[in-house]
């Protein structure tokens, strides 16, 4: 089975990369600089925001192996601030990267698996994207945006033989936390005090969430699965336990629990 992962040089992708190679899968992926991989994991210099190059790379792909099997979109960045207070680049990097970075990828993929009658769509969300986290507003948008998109997609797909299964993680402990970008204007932290109490609760709770092997385990059994379900939420008790509460409790106070829990 040939597989073709994005942001390839994260925690995720990474661990996915070489528990699946490890498993026998063909693994191709992708990151923005050259990376040292195990020499059985191939990988493409990619900017998944450049449709011209995601496509490039997926075309080798094809002409080595004939085809794709899965596509595993893990590319991903975070803005971390006051929402009012992002420059408008900042805004469109996230975007851009999270939501349109995934679009390139599927563009480029679904027509050879359409021809195919059969393949395998994974995107990586996250908890974020069912619920706006405060100062990770942005983040939270392009993941609803991912959400929406893998919702219409399963749809119109499922004639072809496509599954779309949409990986929903909690904190993890990755490169994420260090490579968040974080607005540093005086004024976001005057006007938002509960801003720097905000993030560095998040950060605390990155820095010891769970170990990325744990969603690359989930990735290979959601790979295996005749029929996946439509989302998966990987996660601490906790934070599983915080999306049922939205779905049940009036918006009032589930946004007395955000507030409380970050500070806000």
């Amino acid at each position: 089975m040939i597989v073709f992962i994005t942001g390839i040089s994260s925690g995720f992708g990474l661990e996915t990369a070489k528990l699946l190679s490890q498993q026998g899968y063909t693994v191709y992926g992708t990151a923005r600089r050259n990376e040292d991989l195990p020499s059985d994991i191939y990988c493409f210099k990619v900017d998944v925001r450049d449709q011209e190059s995601v496509e490039k790379a997926v075309a080798e792909i094809v002409e080595r192996e004939g085809r794709i099997d899965v596509l595993i979109n893990n590319a991903g960045m975070g803005i971390g601030g006051p929402l009012e207070f992002a420059a408008e680049e900042e805004i469109r990097e996230q975007m851009d990267t999270n939501f349109m970075g995934l679009v390139h990828c599927v563009n480029a993929v679904l027509p050879r698996m359409r021809k195919k009658g059969s393949g395998r769509i994974i995107a990586i969300s996250s908890i974020g994207g069912l619920m706006g986290l405060p100062f990770q507003g942005y983040y939270s948008a392009s993941k609803f945006a991912v959400e929406g998109y893998c919702e219409a997609l399963r749809l119109e797909t499922k004639p072809f033989g496509i599954t779309v299964t949409v990986i929903r993680p909690g904190d993890f402990a990755t490169s994420f936390t260090t490579s968040r970008i974080k607005i540093a204007d005086e004024a976001a932290f005057l006007t938002y005090p509960a801003y720097q109490k905000s993030i560095d609760k998040v950060e605390h709770d990155e820095a010891n969430g769970l170990n990325p092997r744990v969603l690359a385990r989930k990735i290979s059994k959601v790979i295996q699965k005749k029929h996946p379900r439509y989302g998966y939420v990987v996660s601490s008790c906790e934070q599983h336990l915080s999306i049922i509460l939205k779905r049940v409790l009036p918006d009032r106070w589930f946004a007395a629990i955000l507030r409380k829990y970050y500070c806000v």
